[in-house]
C-alpha cells in the first residue's frame, strides 16, 4: 500500500526561497568575504579606540590616530631593516639568476621547458596585472570599510541586532565575544609570522645560507597563505644552497620542512588555541576544509570562520538548555 506525501505550497516556498537565498551568496561571496575581514581588522583595532575614548578623545580622531599609528607601525617595521634588506634582496636577485643560467648550462633544466612556461606567462601577463589591480582595490576597499566600521561600531551593532526582538541584549554580548576572539585571531596571526620568521633567521645563519634576512622577511610574510606559502619561502633558499652541493640543498629543503611541520602541527594550533580557545584539531581541519572550499582565501579565514561557527552554536545550545 504507498503512501501519500502532501507538500504545502509554504513548504515549496520555503524551499525556492532558500536555493534562490544560497545562490545570491554564492554569487557575492567575495563581497561578504571583504567586509568579513574588514570585521577582522575593526575586532582587532577597537579594544585601542575604546581606550582612547575613555581619555576624552573623540571616536573620529581616535580611529583616525589608531589607524594611521597600525599603518606607520608596518611601515617603520620595513624601514628598519630596508638597507641591510636591500641590499640583500638585490644580490639575492642576481645570485638567483646567475643559478637559473648554471642550472640552465647544465642541463639540469630543459631550457626548452623554461622558454615553453616564459611564453604561457607572458601570455598571462594582461591577467596577472587586472589580478593585481583588483587586489590593491580590494585592500583599499578594505581600509576604507575598516574605518567606517569603527567609527559607528556602536550604531552598527544595535542595527545588527535590532532584528533578534526580546533577545537583542543576547545577541549583542555574542557579537563582542566574536568581535574579542576575531580580534585575539588576528593578532595571533601577527605573532605566527614574526615567530616564523625569527626561526628561519635563525636557522639559516646556523647554517651559513646568504641572503637569510631577506629570505627569513620572505618566510615572515608567506607565512599568512597557508600550505603554499612554506613551499613557496623555501625555493630561493633551496636554489641557493644547490649551488654548494646536492646534499646542502636536500638539507635547507629537510629544515624548511621541519619548521613547517612545527608550525602546522604545533606552534600554530598552540597559538590559536591560546588566541580564540580552539582546539588544535579543530583548527587543522578548519584549514583543511577552507583550503577545499575557497583556496587559498578559504585556508586564511578558516580558523576565523570557525571561531564565529562555534560561538554562534554555543549560544544555540544555550538557548535550548534555558
Amino acid at each position: 500500500m504507498t503512501k501519500r506525501i502532501d507538500i504545502s505550497y509554504r513548504t515549496v516556498l520555503f524551499i525556492t526561497a532558500f536555493l534562490i537565498l544560497l545562490w545570491i551568496v554564492f554569487k557575492i561571496i567575495d563581497i561578504i568575504l571583504l567586509f568579513f575581514v574588514a570585521f577582522i581588522f575593526m575586532s582587532a583595532l577597537s579594544p585601542t579606540v575604546d581606550q582612547l575614548t575613555k581619555f576624552k578623545v573623540p571616536r573620529v580622531v581616535a580611529v583616525l590616530l589608531v589607524f594611521l599609528l597600525a599603518i606607520a607601525s608596518v611601515v617603520a617595521l620595513f624601514t628598519i631593516g630596508l638597507t641591510p634588506l636591500i641590499t640583500q634582496t638585490s644580490s639575492l636577485t642576481q645570485k638567483l639568476v646567475d643559478i637559473t643560467n648554471t642550472l640552465l648550462n647544465t642541463h639540469i633544466i630543459d631550457e626548452a621547458v623554461i622558454k615553453e612556461q616564459l611564453s604561457s606567462a607572458s601570455g598571462q601577463l594582461v591577467n596577472v596585472t587586472v589580478d593585481i589591480f583588483k587586489n590593491f582595490i580590494a585592500l583599499v576597499s578594505t581600509m576604507v570599510i575598516t574605518v567606517y566600521m569603527m567609527l559607528d561600531r556602536r550604531k552598527i551593532e544595535d542595527y545588527g541586532t535590532s532584528f533578534f526582538g526580546t533577545r537583542q541584549e543576547r545577541a549583542q554580548v555574542l557579537l563582542r565575544r566574536i568581535e574579542d576572539k576575531l580580534g585575539a585571531w588576528l593578532r595571533g596571526q601577527i605573532i605566527l609570522s614574526f615567530v616564523i620568521g625569527i626561526c628561519v633567521y635563525i636557522g639559516l645563519t646556523i647554517f651559513g645560507i646568504e641572503f637569510a634576512l631577506p629570505l627569513a622577511i620572505i618566510a615572515g610574510l608567506l607565512e599568512v597563505v597557508p600550505v603554499l606559502g612554506p613551499i613557496i619561502s623555501a625555493i630561493p633558499a633551496v636554489l641557493i644552497a644547490l649551488t654548494v652541493s646536492p646534499i646542502f640543498a636536500l638539507l635547507i629543503a629537510g629544515f624548511y620542512l621541519a619548521v613547517q611541520q612545527l608550525e602546522g602541527h604545533l606552534i600554530v594550533p598552540q597559538v590559536m588555541k591560546r588566541a580564540v580557545g580552539l582546539n588544535p584539531l579543530l583548527v587543522i581541519l578548519a584549514v583543511s576544509i577552507g583550503s577545499r572550499l575557497l583556496g587559498i582565501g578559504g585556508a586564511l579565514l578558516a580558523v576565523p570562520i570557525a571561531v564565529v561557527i562555534q560561538l554562534v552554536i554555543q549560544e544555540g545550545l544555550k538557548i535550548q538548555e534555558g
